[in-house]
């Protein structure tokens, strides 16, 4: 399995409130994370740089039996996530600059036989196979509420106002429900998790247009970056992008 993770601050911000990380355990279990941290002066970073250092620790520390199955890779993440939840809930009462910060989360465990992805807020996860790029999470957004409802289209939902206004985030309430997804990861295609920066910036024609071109996977990653800011860069963006090879790194 190849992968590359980038992060980068963009064009227009003078701080990077994203993260992202691969994790590769002994036993070659993988978790793959996206945060995009908002809220309070400096303290979108602070949020998102807990969720992260919080998640690779809890993982690095699971018993091999967590990733055994579906169901236990997701009682897993819940209890994870619930206990990173109110941590960052807690720091933000006790730090008045970082009072209503939060963060955005997107992870996916990956083992031989398991794929499950975590989803909180409007962090995106694809899947590019046979030359088709599918979106596998629903933003929580209230462009997205708009949409499903039937209020506005999805044309009309990338123009709103509103579009950054996310109705779910680590860190923001006493507890948390996140989605949770099966995944099937054909060999050769690609995972990418990214932040809205990338996601608001490229159509999916743009992703699959670089993602199906015939260059290393650290060089498809940083076209994305790369296109992203060409396109006026106004928020960070970062990716994870894994290709499901027999082939390492």
């Amino acid at each position: 399995m190849k992968y590359t993770v980038l992060s980068d601050i963009g064009q227009k911000r003078s701080v990077n409130e994203d993260r992202a990380a691969m994790f590769v355990r002994s036993d070659f279990v993988r978790l793959g994370v996206i945060a995009d941290g908002m809220g309070g002066h400096n303290a979108g970073d602070i949020a998102s740089d807990m969720a992260i250092s919080k998640i690779g620790k809890f993982f690095e520390s699971a018993t091999p039996q967590h990733f055994y199955s579906e169901d236990s890779i997701k009682l897993w993440f819940l209890n994870a996530v619930e206990k990173i939840n109110r941590l960052i809930f807690d720091y933000s009462l006790t730090h008045e600059d970082c009072q209503g910060m939060g963060t955005t989360f997107l992870a996916a465990v990956i083992t031989d036989n398991q794929k499950v992805l975590c989803h909180i807020g409007d962090s995106r996860a694809y899947v590019l196979d046979s030359g088709l790029l599918k979106q596998l999470t629903k933003d929580h957004s209230y462009v997205n509420v708009l949409v499903e409802n039937g209020e506005i289209s999805e044309e009309e939902a990338q123009r709103h106002p509103k579009k950054n206004l996310i109705t779910k985030s680590l860190g923001t309430e006493k507890t948390i429900d996140p989605d949770f997804f099966s995944l099937i990861i054909p060999t050769y295609s690609y995972l990418l998790l990214c932040s809205d920066g990338l996601s608001n910036k490229l159509s999916i024609a743009d992703m699959t247009t670089i993602l199906s071109t015939n260059t290393s996977i650290h060089e498809k990653g940083q076209h994305l970056v790369d296109l992203a800011n060409e396109k006026g860069g106004e928020d960070n963006i970062s990716l994870v992008l894994i290709n499901n090879t027999k082939e390492e790194v």
